[in-house]
């Protein structure tokens, strides 16, 4: 088996599949934590936009961002609340729940009790934090790999069980069947951990005699199914 790659050293954050909401009540006043995918900081800030035009009579608005493969890009707003109350500690959520790409919004309407600082401390990460349990619950929490994209020909007589054969490979070894063309060989692509190219030309030697060879071709980030809770 090769050794794994630099890459699949340190996992990468996860993401969000599609948006999720979740209201949390303290003493009256309502937290509506909005979580939505934003592959940028302007699909973040659209977001943004969009909820306060939903939410216009909500006294804050709230609003923790972490964009980029590597969580390249932060930022955070109290929105008129405490200064630090509530866009760091919904920001620092998102970090130790290592996921990216994602916009958190918490819209705030007021109860007539002041909960101190380290209740809305409390409340804005709380919403947050609650927000993602109901994703992953739901099963909208992705995580991200390095996969290498693998291309494999078939003769047509042979892609049926070859078919079978890498659905079974790739559910045992974490690795995609990405999808199949139909030429004159029936061209099968997926997409494999870099540490399990080796078992993979291995398994079809076996498979056929020697006759089959896949092609290793480009690194890609992609978004697998979080395990189950």
């Amino acid at each position: 088996m090769s050794p794994p790659r630099a890459a699949d050293a340190q996992p990468l954050p996860g993401t969000l599949a599609a948006a999720v909401d979740h209201e949390l009540v303290i003493k009256r006043s309502r937290f509506l934590a909005h979580l939505s995918p934003a592959a940028s900081v302007e699909e973040a800030d659209a977001v943004v936009a969009r909820v306060r035009k939903e939410l216009w009579d909500a006294r804050h608005h709230c609003v923790a961002l972490v964009v980029g493969a590597h969580a390249d890009a932060q930022r955070s707003s109290d929105d008129g609340e405490p200064s630090g109350t509530a866009g760091v500690p919904m920001l620092e959520v998102l970090r130790h729940r290592r996921v990216t790409d994602v916009v958190a919004v918490v819209s705030r309407y007021f109860g007539g009790v002041l909960l101190g600082a380290g209740g809305l401390v409390r409340a804005y990460s709380g919403a947050v934090s609650a927000a993602l349990d109901d994703a992953a619950a739901s099963g909208l929490l992705l995580r991200r790999a390095t996969r290498t994209e693998v291309t494999l020909d078939v003769p047509h007589a042979d892609a049926g069980r070859i078919d079978h054969l890498l659905r079974d490979w790739s559910g045992a070894h974490d690795a995609l069947l990405d999808g199949v063309a139909y030429a004159e060989a029936a061209r099968f692509t997926l997409l494999v951990p870099p540490g399990e190219l080796g078992r993979l030309r291995e398994d079809l030697a076996a498979a056929s005699a020697g006759t089959l060879t896949p092609v290793a071709g480009a690194d890609r980030v992609v978004d697998l199914p979080a395990p189950s809770l």
